[in-house]
């Protein structure tokens, strides 16, 4: 019996690609409520270390090209200090994560529910932000 061969052509969106844009997981509130409160605590001691305690993006490093978290703890150390300006300069979705953070912290959520196309088209729109910042 021979193998079936695919037809040839471009890929087509198929009813399973779209299902999983819409597919949704659970995550523990817990977990991110403690990352939350180590973040910001992070975000407000890192400006008083001595030195430079950022930590080189490796994509970067490697290929010269930025990834969508490029400038996020500048961003939330800029935001801890009231500075939207050089937040906003470093990656915008360090005000929207410090947001996120407080919200998680002080409104104690029992479940929550991520969309895995809200996060692929966050992460697309923080992506193309660090490529026309960096002028890739």
């Amino acid at each position: 019996m021979e193998a079936a061969v695919p037809p040839a052509g471009p890929p087509r969106f198929t009813r399973n690609a779209l299902t999983w844009a819409r597919r949704a997981v659970e995550l523990d509130p817990t977990d991110l409520r403690t990352a939350a409160a180590l973040m910001l605590a992070a975000g407000a001691a890192l400006p008083h270390l001595p030195g430079e305690p950022g930590v080189p993006c490796p994509l970067r490093a490697l290929t010269g090209i930025p990834c969508p978290l490029c400038g996020m703890t500048t961003s939330v150390e800029h935001v801890m200090r009231f500075d939207l300006v050089g937040a906003l300069s470093a990656n915008p979705g360090g005000i929207l994560l410090v947001v996120l953070a407080i919200v998680l912290l002080v409104r104690r959520p029992t479940r929550l529910v991520l969309h895995h196309g809200l996060l692929s088209g966050v992460l697309v729109a923080m992506w193309l932000f660090e490529l026309h910042r960096f002028d890739v």
